[in-house]
């Protein structure tokens, strides 16, 4: 009882970085649930997954992707723990909804989850997702992002520049509503620029 009590204390006494949501801050580290977040204002975590791309016929394309392949515009690249369920299925419903003002501002979204390539293929034909969806069995890159508990990708968002620095990052999202917090906050950081 003691060690809850003073760990309530403690979290009373961190401040929490704008952008982000249940984060402890200790000095230039960061820990969430799911590990050590990757520090803002540097480099983002390089990765390499394959995946699924929608293709313009609804089809969905084999694709392996690399943080490299989106130099030159800004990425939002967001974990979440399976394909097909509630807050998961609201989420990608959400940047679906919102792909168009993405793309206006010269963003791409990825979404990254443990599922297979297969899983992924059904759940964009279901959802009618044109956005694409990498496969990290392993966890490795959602480990190298603090967004592991294995078996699954926690539900954490990162947005990295066009030079591939990471600028923002939300943890413990709350589904509902999200893709318009990362969009505002996108159109907040390009116009301060």
């Amino acid at each position: 009882m003691q060690r809850r009590a003073f760990l309530h204390r403690l979290v009373a006494l961190l401040p929490v970085s704008a952008g982000s949501s249940s984060l402890l801050a200790f000095g230039r580290q960061a820990l969430a649930l799911g590990g050590t977040l990757p520090t803002l204002n540097a480099p983002a975590p390089d990765f390499d997954l394959p995946g699924i791309a929608p293709a313009a016929d609804g089809q969905a394309l084999d694709t392996r992707l690399t943080l490299a392949d989106f130099r030159g515009r800004w990425l939002v690249l967001y974990f979440y723990p399976r394909d097909f369920t509630g807050g998961c299925t609201l989420e990608a419903r959400g940047f679906q909804k919102d792909l168009a003002a993405f793309q206006a501002a010269n963003a791409a979204v990825v979404g990254v989850s443990a599922d297979d390539a297969d899983s992924h293929a059904d759940f964009c034909s279901s959802e009618g997702l044109a956005f694409p969806l990498l496969s990290d069995p392993a966890g490795t890159v959602s480990r190298a992002y603090g967004s592991w508990i294995a078996p699954f990708s926690q539900r954490h968002t990162f947005l990295i520049d066009p030079t591939g620095v990471l600028r923002a990052s939300w943890v413990a999202v709350r589904p509902s509503g999200h893709s318009a917090e990362v969009l505002a906050s996108l159109q907040e950081l390009q116009s301060s620029r």
